[in-house]
């Protein structure tokens, strides 16, 4: 394995006029990494995107491509990256292998290379009876599928997808599903997506970006332990000062929700219910509920990019 990242951005900038799309955006992504790539429209992810596929140029920072500087030698560093766009440029009356073929010319293959990179992308994206197929007369998910398999024919260490399930039915979203954790096993990719359980499914890191910020990038596992039962729904029948409630050992913040409902925020692994519980008793607050609730991806989607809360 390379002792480098697969991808390194670096302070990315990128403005049109007086407005700036991207405000210092960095990350890396290494071998086995499977990055979903969430933000609200207009918060930078396509901007950003384009970028690192060379499709647009910062107005300042770097992308660097398994070690290639992107801006310095973009050739070399095309060659090491694959890229799904949303709508997958595919010319509809070429045979699936005639296509293939030709995207695997367009990035370098010859010779003797070239069957076997046709061969094994069909293979890999389950296509393997589908090459005398004309691409016109296939599904929108085997469609789909030729769009990964160019992605990936002349065999980069990087992919980046762009929206890959979408207008597909649950049966072709689970296959594709299936085939972009199976590239995360030898390439770095990207999945720009709209989609959040998507992102849960396949994605093994995650990063959100918001006004051309990133306000999220972590491990998916360390995320799910974080948002995990970190805080409490609590219904009283009678009134109660958030103070009140604040001062209770173990507690954080307090929401008020109205008709005497709470949310009462914990450290994780923190539960402080049964300090709640006994107060309520003591104080006769009158105790109707005392629920522990989970912080689901969606919602931390919404308070970093609705509310302009903290990660």
């Amino acid at each position: 394995m390379a002792d480098h990242p697969l991808v390194a951005v670096e302070h990315l900038e990128r403005a049109y006029g007086s407005f700036r799309a991207l405000r210092d955006v960095s990350f890396e992504l290494a071998q086995g990494d499977v990055l979903g790539f969430l933000g609200p429209n207009g918060a930078g992810k396509s901007t950003t995107m384009r970028i690192i596929t060379g499709n647009l140029a910062p107005t300042a920072g770097s992308v660097r491509i398994n070690g290639v500087d992107l801006l310095a030698d973009p050739l070399s560093a095309k060659a090491r990256l694959g890229f799904l766009p949303e709508d997958p440029p595919l010319y509809r009356e070429l045979t699936v292998n005639d296509y293939l073929r030709y995207c695997a010319r367009l990035n370098g293959v010859r010779g003797s290379r070239l069957a076997e990179a046709v061969r094994e992308a069909r293979q890999r994206c389950g296509l393997k009876q589908m090459g005398e197929r004309l691409i016109g007369n296939l599904s929108r998910g085997f469609q789909q599928r030729v769009g990964i398999a160019q992605a990936i024919v002349h065999r980069p260490e990087v992919v980046v997808l762009d929206e890959p399930t979408i207008g597909l039915d649950p049966i072709q979203v689970r296959e594709i599903r299936e085939l972009i954790r199976e590239l995360g096993r030898q390439h770095g990719v990207i999945l720009s997506t709209h989609i959040l359980p998507e992102v849960q499914a396949v994605c093994n890191r995650v990063q959100i970006i918001h006004e051309g910020r990133l306000v999220l990038s972590e491990r998916l596992d360390a995320l799910n332990e974080r948002m995990a039962r970190t805080s409490l729904r609590l219904s009283l029948a009678r009134p109660v000062e958030k103070t009140q409630l604040s001062a209770v050992k173990g507690v954080q913040r307090v929401e008020e929700l109205g008709e005497g409902e709470f949310r009462v925020h914990h450290e994780p692994g923190g539960e402080p219910a049964e300090a709640l519980a006994q107060r309520a008793v003591q104080e006769g607050w009158g105790l109707r509920a005392l629920v522990p609730e989970e912080r689901s991806l969606e919602q931390m989607f919404v308070d970093l990019t609705l509310k302009g809360e903290a990660a």
